[in-house]
């Protein structure tokens, strides 16, 4: 794998009817519908940077775990994704999993720790990880190895919950 196979460019955000669909999900949230995703994805809420504004963006849960309540996900648009520079400025906030709100604080993973939870994410799930890498436009040829790597490019973001605090809402500054 060459440098320029593990630089992830950054993919061209949706825009019309793909935004629509994109952001379909954040309704059906809303509504109640989030069981329907099951433990594949969470409804993040997050603070606006510069306006300061609530905002909500769906991800997709790499890995979930129950016993230490924590979710760690990947930022398919790099450090320039909104929410993940908004989660940069200010780390405590909400989450919905399911129908359940979780008070969270976000801690931003190195890329080694990125290389294995890449690793792992594409024995469970070997096509969904070929799929966010050529969407990031990283090249990965099917080995555990490529993977690492491609981990290492990707930003990754663990979610742990804020035990023994009020799950309702979110305290503001």
């Amino acid at each position: 794998m060459t440098d320029r196979d593990t630089t992830p460019r950054s993919p061209r955000r949706p825009s019309g009817w793909r935004r629509l669909a994109a952001r379909l999900p954040i309704r059906l949230f809303r509504i109640g519908l989030g069981p329907l995703f099951g433990k594949r994805l969470l409804l993040l809420h997050h603070v606006g940077r510069v306006s300061g504004l609530d905002r909500m963006a769906v991800l997709e849960v790499v890995s979930y775990a129950p016993a230490d309540a924590s979710w760690t996900v990947a930022s398919g648009f790099g450090q320039k994704a909104d929410w993940y520079q908004n989660l940069r400025r200010q780390p405590k906030t909400l989450i919905q999993f399911g129908n359940r709100p979780h008070a969270v604080t976000a801690h931003f993973l190195t890329p080694d720790e990125g290389a294995e939870i890449m690793a792992e994410y594409a024995r469970r799930h070997p096509r969904t990880a070929r799929r966010l890498c050529a969407y990031m436009g990283l090249s990965v040829h099917g080995g555990e190895t490529s993977y690492r790597e491609a981990g290492r490019a990707i930003p990754f973001v663990r979610l742990d919950a804020d035990l023994g605090k009020p799950q309702r809402g979110r305290e503001r500054a």
